[in-house]
């Protein structure tokens, strides 16, 4: 009666250990690592943004300046628009090639909001755009 692996004809035992499992072990390991490691990284960096100086406008640019309250309002020259109104004057305005939007948003307003009014200029076609900020002391 023969047992594990010993050949009948009297030859040594063989003695190699079978890899396969260990190898599908790894390789589950691997693709949960691969899988997990990505959702792990951005909530470990902490990342100190540096201040910067300011930078001279080019003065030959047409510039309109649309300042965007702490609730989200749109202001042209001080009157308020909505956003079909806005979205006309930006349709209006993008015909000039020298044409440059400035924004003025107050700080407590909310990243989509600002997203939806840079929208809003690319759709309209305007091609260049800036942020107005106060200098760092």
């Amino acid at each position: 009666m023969a047992f594990g692996n010993v050949p009948e004809d009297g030859g040594s035992m063989m003695s190699e250990i079978n890899v396969t499992p260990l190898v599908d072990v790894m390789l589950v390991l691997l693709v949960v690592f691969i899988i997990t490691a990505p959702l792990l990284a951005p909530q470990s960096l902490k990342i100190n943004l540096p201040k910067t100086e300011a930078v001279a406008h080019d003065t030959t640019l047409k510039k309109v300046s649309l300042a965007i309250d702490a609730k989200g309002g749109v202001y042209y020259e001080s009157s308020p628009l909505n956003d079909d109104a806005l979205a006309q004057m930006l349709e209006a305005r993008a015909a000039d090639p020298s044409f440059e939007l400035q924004i003025q948003a107050d700080a407590a307003v909310p990243y989509g909001r600002v997203a939806q009014i840079m929208a809003m200029a690319q759709k309209s076609g305007i091609a260049k755009l800036s942020f107005l900020t106060v200098t760092a002391k």
